[in-house]
């Protein structure tokens, strides 16, 4: 006989970062119970302190954790955390159900990754839910955020940013751009908005404007762009000027020490508006 599901369960697929932690701990004052897959090397120990249940894996043990859920009928669950992406490459130790799984993909970029993850758990009767779904709060803001308004000039480089950043993002390469004086200076792609940044801030010696956008159709599911104090700590490390993030459809993490860290080093940071004829508002 198939156990029945626990509706009041939630599980937890994490990677690294804070955001699987926040979410927890929203999740349980929801009244949900948690049961987390945490990513060895990845996922901090405090998420799984705070969680209920917990199954430790590698990247690309894709069976055990459908054994770890269906062992305690999880029915919905969530993707969440940042994962280190050059580590596909050097250290993923798939079962034999994550190397099908793996081998079917014909593409291993994030969006084909993540969608097929979420396909093949479908079929599981594992529902993927929105990763915002108790943290709507965390989405990035609109308009100036701290006491330095953009220039013109940055203005212009933020509006220009902004349509290289979609276009990247359509191709499921990333989901930021660096720029000065209408030229792209890095595009971010595997190695993340970091390492984008300091690519492009040494290039522009200063006063680099950032831009980070979220792919068009994306998936609320999985792989929401995010920026967080750590980001402006990159920025200011290379005198960077600006910080652009698409308001309402990234996540923002540390906002009060982001702003406070911004208006130190005289950072601009702006939450950013596509209107429905193509216009930004900030």
């Amino acid at each position: 006989m198939t156990a029945m599901a626990d509706s009041s369960r939630i599980g937890v697929i994490a990677g690294g970062g804070q955001f699987p932690l926040l979410f927890i701990e929203a999740a349980k004052k929801a009244g949900r119970g948690v049961a987390l897959v945490a990513h060895t090397g990845e996922t901090a120990p405090e998420a799984a302190a705070l969680a209920d249940l917990c199954c430790w894996v590698k990247l690309g043990q894709f069976g055990k954790m459908l054994d770890f859920f269906r062992a305690n009928r999880v029915t919905e669950t969530v993707l969440l955390g940042a994962i280190t992406k050059t580590k596909m490459f050097t250290n993923v130790f798939p079962d034999l159900r994550g190397l099908a799984l793996w081998n079917e993909m014909r593409v291993h970029q994030d969006d084909h990754i993540l969608r097929a993850v979420a396909r093949a758990l479908a079929k599981e009767g594992i529902t993927v839910k929105e990763s915002t779904m108790y943290l709507k709060h965390l989405l990035f803001p609109a308009g100036v955020l701290g006491k330095k308004r953009p220039s013109a000039e940055q203005r212009d480089d933020i509006a220009f940013g902004f349509a290289k950043a979609r276009a990247i993002g359509a191709l499921d390469i990333g989901q930021c751009v660096i720029v000065r004086d209408h030229a792209v200076l890095a595009v971010e792609a595997i190695e993340g908005t970091d390492a984008a940044i300091r690519r492009g801030g040494e290039l522009a010696k200063e006063k680099a404007v950032v831009v980070k956008v979220k792919k068009p159709g994306q998936d609320f599911r999985f792989d929401l762009p995010a920026t967080g104090s750590q980001t402006i700590q990159t920025l200011a490390a290379v005198k960077g000027a600006v910080l652009a993030v698409e308001a309402g459809q990234s996540l923002i993490f540390d906002r009060d020490e982001m702003i406070a860290q911004a208006n130190k080093a005289g950072i601009v940071l702006v939450g950013v508006e596509e209107q429905a004829d193509g216009s930004l508002n900030y």
